[in-house]
């Protein structure tokens, strides 16, 4: 874990460069580059990877902890995987946890609608509703909750409409679990555990956290985070390393 690869650098440069890019260019960048809900006017199919290469704009500790795990798990991966299988792999578990957040969005949004037709509304009532909470929420982040509907519910559409996704964190759970399929033994020190945790008992259990969380709703680290995301990366690169050690993986050697 201590030589940083070619691929793994030149993913760490661009990421950084994008950053800074998109930190000069502001809103005009994340709405062109983010990950936007399919049913919003910003939503493009390059967003599907160029979210990959975006973070948030006000927190700089979101690139930092992105990259130092592409430095510390993507040089080991890459090193015995070699570069080409490493890409594949990389932007193979982004694209996984775009495909599962963009379809658990789709879900809370088809709810929010159903839960609006059953109290009445018919299909046009419910887009001139939807209009007008969007351009509601954009000026004072309130917005009308008809009488009958679960707030909840409707919440959970609207953030799903207007909330885009950013960053590596998908790819970076598919490191995370080529990593620990990898090496299972190897002692892991994190800053907030004063013990060392094999990598086998250490990434199922994070992965877990964010499954409990995309659950319920409880977030030891805050809102904001695309746990689903974070699930179909660990998804997308337990399948993809689980049939590579299947097929191709002989005497401890990875082709």
């Amino acid at each position: 874990m201590g030589r940083m690869t070619e691929t793994v650098k030149v993913l760490l440069i661009i990421n950084v460069i994008v950053y800074i890019g998109s930190q000069v260019l502001g809103d005009q960048a994340y709405q062109l580059f983010s990950l936007w809900f399919v049913e919003n006017d910003n939503f493009q199919f390059w967003q599907v990877v160029t979210h990959m290469f975006m973070h948030d704009p006000n927190s700089i500790f979101h690139i930092i902890f992105n990259m130092y795990a592409l430095w510390a798990f993507g040089s080991p991966i890459e090193q015995v995987l070699g570069k080409n299988k490493f890409l594949f792999f990389y932007f193979s578990a982004g694209i996984g946890a775009a495909i599962i957040h963009t379809l658990v969005n789709y879900y809370h949004f088809q709810a929010g609608y159903s839960a609006l037709l059953d109290a009445g509304f018919g299909s046009m009532e419910v887009e001139q509703y939807l209009r007008e909470s969007y351009a509601s929420i954009a000026s004072s982040g309130q917005f009308r909750i008809p009488e009958g509907v679960d707030q909840d519910v409707l919440r959970t559409m609207f953030q799903t409409y207007i909330t885009p996704a950013v960053g590596a964190s998908g790819a970076i759970y598919g490191i995370l679990v080529a990593f620990g399929m990898m090496f299972p033994n190897v002692e892991l020190f994190l800053l907030f555990v004063p013990v060392p945790i094999k990598a086998k008992y250490f990434i199922p259990a994070l992965i877990a956290l964010d499954l409990f969380s995309g659950l319920t709703g409880y977030s030891i680290f805050g809102g904001g985070i695309a746990h689903f995301a974070h699930i179909g990366g660990a998804l997308f690169g337990f399948i993809m390393m689980w049939y590579w050690k299947k097929n191709q993986f002989n005497q401890n050697r990875w082709d």
